[in-house]
């Protein structure tokens, strides 16, 4: 089954490499994805807020960026 993502949903992916722990978050509307990393005895919800607030960021440094290009079709 198959459905649109919805704007602010966010998948988050937990992997231990070793003695850390690697989070993965990806924003189900556009895609983009960031990585972080951890010890393993951090808390599970410490990892997800600094994975999601590194995605925040990502998301606004892509959106000013896009700003600053602006109008495409202008030379």
């Amino acid at each position: 089954m198959s459905r649109d993502p919805r704007p602010g949903e966010v998948y988050l992916e937990f992997r231990a490499v070793g003695q850390q722990v690697k989070v993965t978050a990806i924003d189900a509307a556009t895609g983009v994805e960031v990585s972080t990393f951890g010890p393993v005895s951090a808390s599970q919800a410490d990892l997800k807020r600094i994975a999601v607030r590194k995605l925040q960021r990502r998301l606004e440094q892509e959106a000013a960026a896009r700003a600053d290009r602006g109008d495409p079709t202008l030379y």
